[in-house]
């Protein structure tokens, strides 16, 4: 970009000359503006695929946690002097209380969910609104015409008019037997 004390030229320029610079340097700006957004927008998307793949690793991680943990729970109790068996008896019903409070937890909030009553009452006043709406007028078309009625038709406009309409299928059962 041009520097905007350097005044010493622009008593000789032309008022062309002085948009012309005016849309060169409105031009740099906003290249460069657009140079920055695509700075920051790739820095973001580089951060969120960072912070994504550390929560997919996370959750891995905690997945494969699990059994280990449900041993080590399992021995804990175990080493408190009862069998082993029913250590790991005691760890799953536990593992089974915590789905069944998990499964009615998520019951009572899909219970509270709601239809979307602003969109279907805009949805139903649209339609009123479309129902109201009469079609654009079309030409009639007379009996035994394919076309409109055209007021000065030439000869073979009066011949088409005469013509009888057809559907597809007779004309086809025609031609085939």
């Amino acid at each position: 970009m041009s520097d905007p004390g350097n005044n010493a030229g622009s008593a000789d320029r032309s008022l062309g000359q002085l948009v012309a610079a005016a849309t060169a340097e409105m031009s740099a700006l906003v290249h460069d503006e657009i140079a920055l957004a695509k700075a920051e927008v790739r820095q973001d998307v580089k951060r969120g695929v960072t912070g994504s793949a550390a929560l997919i690793i996370m959750g891995v991680l905690a997945l494969f946690s699990v059994p280990v943990l449900s041993f080590a729970a399992a021995y804990g109790i175990h080493s408190l002097g009862l069998a082993l068996g029913w250590s790991f008896l005691i760890v799953g019903v536990a593992f089974w209380v915590l789905a069944g409070l998990l499964f009615l937890f998520g019951r009572a909030k899909l219970k509270k969910l709601k239809p979307p009553e602003k969109s279907i009452a805009s949805a139903k006043q649209t339609a009123a609104v479309l129902q109201g709406v009469k079609p654009h007028p079309r030409p009639a078309v007379t009996a035994g015409t394919s076309r409109p009625a055209v007021s000065g038709s030439t000869l073979a406009g009066t011949a088409m008019e005469k013509a009888p309409v057809q559907d597809k299928a007779s004309s086809v059962a025609r031609s085939s037997t």
